[in-house]
C-alpha cells in the first residue's frame, strides 16, 4: 500500500492511496475459509462446500468490506502520523471507470485544511467591561418589594388606588379567558383607572386591549398572549373582579432583617442597604461577564483574520448530515455557520498556546462545588468525601449534563484568560443604564 498527499493550496490537499492485492487477499482468504466452514447451503454437507462456490457468493462483498476497512483505517493513521489539522472529514473523490473487479485499487480524498494564523488579543478599540452597581434608587425599589412582599394582605370591598385586583380577562373571539392579578398602579392612565376606582367583587368591568397596563410585556402576562401579539394588541376585554386586597407593608425592622439574611446577620438599616448592594451586584457580575464574553467573541473574530478552505466546507457539509442538501442549501448553511467556526479555530488555539484545556479532573471537582451548594441548601453543608464523590460520578455519567459542565468551565477559564489578556476598558453603569446601552 502507498499513501502520498498532494498538496492543492495552503488550505487544500489531495490524499492517494494505492492498495494492492497482497494488502488485503490474505484476510479476505481468511474469513472466506471461515464462512465455508459454518456455510449451510442446500446439497452439500456442512464445511465441505466448494471454495469456488464461496467466493462466487461471498467474495466481491467480503472483499469490500476488507477494503474499506483497510482504506479507513490507513487515511486515519496517516492523518495522525503526519500531524494534518483538517477541517471536517476527508471527501472521497469520485471515479468514473471505478471497478471491483481489478485487483489493485486507487482511491483519492480531498482534505480541507484549518489555516494558520496568530490571535489578534489587543485590538486598537478596547472592549468595554460593564461594573453594574446597584444605585440608591434601585436599593429603594428593593426594599418596597421586600416591605410588599413580607406585607399583610386585607381584603377591601372596592378598589382604591392602592389595591391588589384579582380577576379574570375575557375576550371570546381570540380565546381568551385568563385569571390574573395585578396592582392597580400598573394600569395605564387616568381613564383606565377611573374605570376600576370604586368597583367590588363581582362587578364586570369593559376595557380595550391597547394602553391598558404601562408595558405591553405586563400586557402578555395578564392575558397570557404570545409575546409579538401582545404589542400593539387592539381588542376588546371584560374584567371580572374576583378579589380585592391591599397589601399592609411589613416595617423595616430587626424582625425583616431576620427573615431575608437569617437571625443577628443584618443588625440596622445601613447594614440591610450594604448586605441587598452586596448580592444585587454579585447577580449582575454573571450578566456583565456574560455581555464580555460575547463581546471579546466578536472582537476576536472581526479582528483575527484568516481564510477557510469554503469550497471543500460547503462540499462536506453538503453528504455530513442524515439528509444530503443541494450546493444551495450547503453554501447557505455554510454562511449559517461560520462565524462558529471561526471563534472554534480561535478557541482552540489559545486553548493550546496557553492551556486552557479542560481535563475530566477539572469538570469533576467543578461538579462538586455545585453539588456542595445544593446539598448546603438542603440542610448538608459538610457531606462526606464518599457520598459526595458518589453523586458527583452520578452526574458526570450523564453525558449532556457533563459536556453542559465541561463548556460552562470551558467559558469560565476563556473569561478570566480574557480578563487578563484583552485590551479592556471598564465602565460603571447602572443596572438601567446598562440595559440600555447592551439591548438599545
Amino acid at each position: 500500500m502507498n499513501i502520498t498527499k498532494e498538496k492543492i493550496d495552503e488550505l487544500n490537499s489531495i490524499v492517494r492511496i494505492d492498495i494492492t492485492n497482497e494488502d488485503y487477499q490474505d484476510k479476505v482468504d481468511d474469513i472466506l475459509k471461515d464462512y465455508r466452514k459454518k456455510a449451510n447451503i442446500p446439497g452439500f454437507r456442512k464445511g465441505h462446500v466448494p471454495m469456488s462456490l464461496v467466493k462466487k457468493q461471498y467474495g466481491k462483498s467480503v472483499l469490500i468490506d476488507e477494503v474499506n476497512k483497510l482504506l479507513q483505517d490507513s487515511l486515519s493513521k496517516f492523518l495522525v502520523e503526519e500531524k494534518l489539522d483538517v477541517l471536517g472529514n476527508p471527501l472521497p473523490k469520485a471515479q468514473d471507470n471505478f471497478s471491483w473487479d481489478k485487483d489493485s485499487f486507487t482511491f483519492e480524498f480531498e482534505l480541507g485544511h484549518a489555516p494558520e494564523f496568530e490571535v489578534n488579543l489587543k485590538p486598537k478599540k478596547k472592549i468595554v467591561s460593564y461594573k453594574i452597581i446597584a444605585d440608591d434608587k434601585m436599593i429603594e425599589e428593593q426594599i418596597a418589594n421586600i416591605q410588599e412582599q413580607y406585607g399583610k394582605v386585607n381584603a377591601q370591598d372596592e378598589i382604591t388606588e392602592n389595591s391588589n385586583i384579582t380577576g379574570t380577562f375575557v375576550n371570546e373571539e381570540k380565546e381568551i379567558e385568563k385569571k390574573s392579578t395585578f396592582k392597580l398602579d400598573k394600569v395605564k392612565g387616568k381613564v383606565n383607572h377611573k374605570k376600576f376606582l370604586g368597583k367590588k367583587v363581582g362587578d364586570v368591568i369593559t376595557l380595550k386591549s391597547k394602553g391598558l397596563f404601562i408595558d405591553d410585556h405586563t400586557l402578555m402576562h395578564m392575558l397570557d398572549v404570545p409575546h409579538d401579539d401582545a404589542h400593539g394588541l387592539d381588542i376588546p376585554l371584560t374584567f371580572t373582579i374576583d378579589e380585592i386586597t391591599e397589601t399592609e407593608l411589613a416595617e423595616v425592622n430587626q424582625e425583616l432583617f431576620d427573615k431575608i439574611f437569617g437571625e443577628g446577620t443584618v443588625k440596622n438599616l445601613e447594614e440591610f442597604k450594604v448586605k441587598l448592594k452586596e448580592d444585587a451586584e454579585k447577580q449582575f457580575t454573571q450578566q456583565s461577564d456574560q455581555h464580555l464574553l460575547n463581546a471579546v467573541t466578536d472582537s476576536l473574530i472581526e479582528n483575527t483574520k484568516f481564510d477557510l478552505p469554503t469550497e471543500f466546507l460547503q462540499k462536506w457539509l453538503a453528504v455530513a448530515g442524515e439528509k444530503q442538501l443541494t450546493p444551495e442549501e450547503a453554501e447557505a448553511e455554510f454562511k449559517r455557520s461560520e462565524k462558529g467556526l471561526r471563534y472554534q479555530l480561535i478557541e482552540n488555539k489559545l486553548s493550546q498556546e496557553h492551556n486552557l484545556n479542560v481535563s475530566y479532573e477539572d469538570i469533576k471537582e467543578y461538579a462538586k462545588g455545585f453539588i456542595k451548594v445544593q446539598m448546603a441548601q438542603f440542610g448538608n453543608p459538610n457531606p462526606a468525601e464518599k457520598e459526595l464523590d458518589e453523586i458527583t460520578n452520578s452526574v458526570l455519567a450523564n453525558q449532556e449534563e457533563a459536556k453542559r459542565l465541561s463548556d460552562q468551565l470551558m467559558s469560565e477559564k476563556l473569561l478570566n484568560f480574557f480578563k487578563e489578556n484583552v485590551s479592556l476598558e471598564t465602565k460603571e453603569v447602572t443596572y438601567e443604564d446598562f440595559i440600555k446601552e447592551v439591548y438599545k
